[in-house]
């Protein structure tokens, strides 16, 4: 087994390197890397690290020790993150807790809906809920009704440069729904729109009277957005509208839009409950329902197909409050890069979220590598990750491919990586990073929702991604 020196002995930052037999190097007519690059036509920088998955040799290499924005890759750290500190079976728990006795059907005090940062939390959930508790005989209640969130740091967005209206940029709470996000439809009916907001599940669809919509007449801006007296208020531009459909919005006040939904749920089981009303210290009580999520490693294999990054923050957050740090989105980002400084003597991370929404998230794809390995293997990550389909000169999805690549993708403006591990044909295993980025043109397109040329961007470095995967694995799988 090589040393961590040695193994990032073989990091040279610049030029890409290899360090396979000259012989073996003459053998082959595969384009070197450095011409991969160079023919991609990508502005900006690109950084790959490429070792053998089971000695930690580097093969090749191009800046490989400098800090780069890993955008979602960086949910593969926060997997390995949360499997050390939590453990696969960690479960979040969302409670209905009473703080008096049931009397007549009747609580005798205050019914609470305490969340536990449960990311996944869903309407259908909340109206289970609410039948168990119309099984427990509870069918009113003397005192309030309170939501409480405290479990995690309340933050209103994850990232400030995303669009007001996208609906991956939520906030987090310890009481969440929906990921955070309200269903707003709309199709014509006369002379306008009708619209509507509701908490969308799969059985139950109650409306949200926490957010409403209007429509204006305009073609720009597509959304606006404000707060007036606990009621979220969208305005949408008419012009954009079309004659009907959908998408999901995000919610800024997430213990008020739960506590909303699940006041209407209940409702509909016989249990008429007050407004909701929101406290920031847990009383006593008796706990009389409880929701639990799905293990950590399922909700984390969820994660990393569907790059949800309000379950990346969600267990982060909760990662390092079980090591007693992270009071703040912030400094629980500074807690994950001590961790992994601590674990693999990563020198470079220097992390502000645990989704890598924040594009002034930062780690070297040597880094990256090293966990991967290190930690990865270890805790099982490949398992966790979603299977990557490499793509043709034109961009378009490969039918068919001669290895297979489980890897972490991640897209920004202007920035676009690929971490995780591949099998060559010949059963070698590797790790790598690719990680490209050009953080020029993302400054100067800021505040843009379609900037000119980022697609072209993307699409150039996801071809590169796929040449230097099939590249690697024509040279080091044989």
């Amino acid at each position: 087994m090589l040393s961590r020196r040695k193994l990032l002995s073989g990091f040279l930052a610049g030029t890409a390197i290899s360090v396979l037999p000259a012989t073996l190097r003459a053998q082959t007519t595969i384009a070197p890397s450095a011409a991969l690059i160079r023919g991609s036509g990508l502005s900006g920088d690109v950084g790959f690290v490429v070792a053998d998955l089971r000695t930690g040799q580097v093969l090749e290499s191009q800046g490989a020790n400098t800090a780069m924005p890993p955008a979602s890759a960086l949910k593969a750290i926060t997997s390995l993150y949360a499997l050390e500190n939590l453990g696969s079976q960690f479960r979040f728990g969302t409670r209905l807790i009473a703080t008096g006795p049931i009397v007549g059907g009747i609580i005798q005090g205050d019914l609470i809906l305490a969340g536990g940062g449960d990311p996944t939390l869903g309407t259908d959930d909340l109206a289970g809920m609410a039948k168990q508790l119309a099984a427990r005989g509870v069918r009113g209640v003397a005192g309030r009704y309170l939501t409480w969130s405290g479990a995690l740091p309340y933050t209103r967005e994850i990232a400030d440069d995303q669009p007001i209206h996208a609906g991956y940029n939520p906030s987090l709470s310890g009481l969440m729904l929906n990921y955070n996000r309200v269903h707003f439809q709309w199709k014509r009916a006369g002379n306008g729109w009708a619209l509507s907001m509701d908490a969308r599940g799969k059985t139950a669809q109650p409306p949200a009277y926490t957010a409403k919509a209007a429509i204006v007449n305009r073609a720009k801006p597509l959304f606006t957005y404000s707060d007036r007296g606990g009621i979220e208020q969208w305005t949408v531009a008419s012009k954009a509208l079309g004659r009907g459909g959908s998408r999901w919005l995000p919610v800024r006040n997430p213990a008020a839009y739960a506590g909303d939904v699940f006041q209407t749920l209940a409702r509909a089981q016989g249990i008429p409950l007050p407004g909701p009303q929101s406290i920031s210290r847990m009383p006593g009580g008796d706990v009389l329902v409880t929701q639990a999520s799905d293990a950590l490693s399922p909700l984390l294999r969820a994660m990393m197909k569907y790059s949800t990054n309000l379950t990346a923050e969600a267990v982060g957050v909760t990662a390092s409050a079980r090591l007693g740090a992270g009071n703040s989105l912030a400094a629980s980002g500074k807690a994950m890069s001590a961790w992994l400084g601590a674990r693999t003597g990563a020198r470079s991370a220097r992390f502000t979220d645990h989704s890598g929404l924040r594009a002034d998230a930062r780690i070297a794809p040597g880094d990256m590598v090293t966990a991967l390995r290190v930690l990865g293997v270890p805790m099982g990550l490949r398992r966790l990750m979603k299977p990557f389909k490499l793509r043709d000169a034109t961009g378009k999805t490969m039918k068919a491919q001669p290895f297979a690549v489980d890897a972490k993708t991640g897209t920004l403006d202007f920035v676009s990586t690929l971490a995780g591990y591949m099998t060559a044909p010949d059963g070698t295993e590797l790790v790598f990073a690719i990680f490209t980025s050009d953080l020029a043109q993302r400054r100067r397109n800021r505040g843009h929702e379609r900037p000119a040329g980022q697609r072209d961007w993307v699409k150039r470095s996801k071809i590169l991604q796929s040449q230097l995967l099939q590249r690697w694995a024509a040279v080091y799988g044989v």
